[in-house]
């Protein structure tokens, strides 16, 4: 039977919700480039990377080709300086409900944990909410070549902690998330959307519901 080892987890919509901060960065980038979008649209920048979501936008807006890759670039920064502004304002209160509870769970039944982010602000973020002690390593997107749904990130992770792939859990949020644990072949977690994240092993509607029994229970079942 295979041993559940590990919990590698997802920043933004598992551990924190930063997309706010994300949204609200690219949708100034957006107004000054003259494509104004809203939270519908803002779905499908969700777990994906800064150049691609800038590229989604671009193409929202009829600009794909209006640019030059410098420019793009430029704008990427400019993204990221203004979502670094937002972030400062971080608390631990912008926890997400019972994510502590859970990883304190998961360190108690001596799993390691791991977090594998699609952000290159991953330690800022884990710094302001002062969860640095739960996690044994943290993998951002400064250091893997390809995003999600790309499993390189959820490898890495794995690879770092020392614990076979299958014998990781990945709880993720997004779409891309939950195909990049599973490609991966760790055993996924989605939160959120039963239907969008029907891909997952197990999912849950909110961190609320992350238990530790139920987890141990599915994995083992599987």
């Amino acid at each position: 039977m295979k041993e559940m080892k590990a919990v590698i987890f997802d920043l933004d919509g598992v551990i924190t919700d930063t997309a706010e901060y994300h949204y609200l960065a690219w949708k100034q980038l957006g107004e000054e480039l003259g494509i104004p979008f809203d939270r519908t649209f803002n779905e499908q920048l969700k777990g994906v990377s800064r150049m691609e979501s800038l590229e989604k936008i671009l193409a929202y807006g009829n600009k794909t080709n209006a640019y030059t890759v410098e420019e793009k670039e430029q704008f990427a920064t400019k993204k990221n300086e203004l979502y670094k502004q937002l972030i400062q304002k971080i608390t631990p209160n912008d926890l997400l409900p019972g994510i502590e509870k859970f990883m304190q769970e998961v360190k108690e039944k001596g799993m390691k944990i791991g977090l594998a982010s699609a952000s290159k602000n991953a330690f800022t973020v884990i710094e302001k909410l002062e969860v640095g002690h739960y996690f044994d390593t943290i993998v951002d997107a400064a250091t893997v070549k390809h995003s999600k749904p790309d499993p390189e990130v959820f490898l890495k992770a794995a690879d770092q902690l020392g614990v076979p792939y299958e014998s990781c859990v990945g709880v993720e949020d997004a779409q891309a998330g939950v195909e990049a644990i599973k490609r991966a072949g760790m055993f996924a977690v989605g939160v959120g959307n039963a239907d969008q994240l029907a891909q997952a092993d197990l999912v849950v509607s909110s961190t609320n519901e992350l238990k530790f029994v139920d987890l141990f229970r599915a994995f083992t079942e599987k």
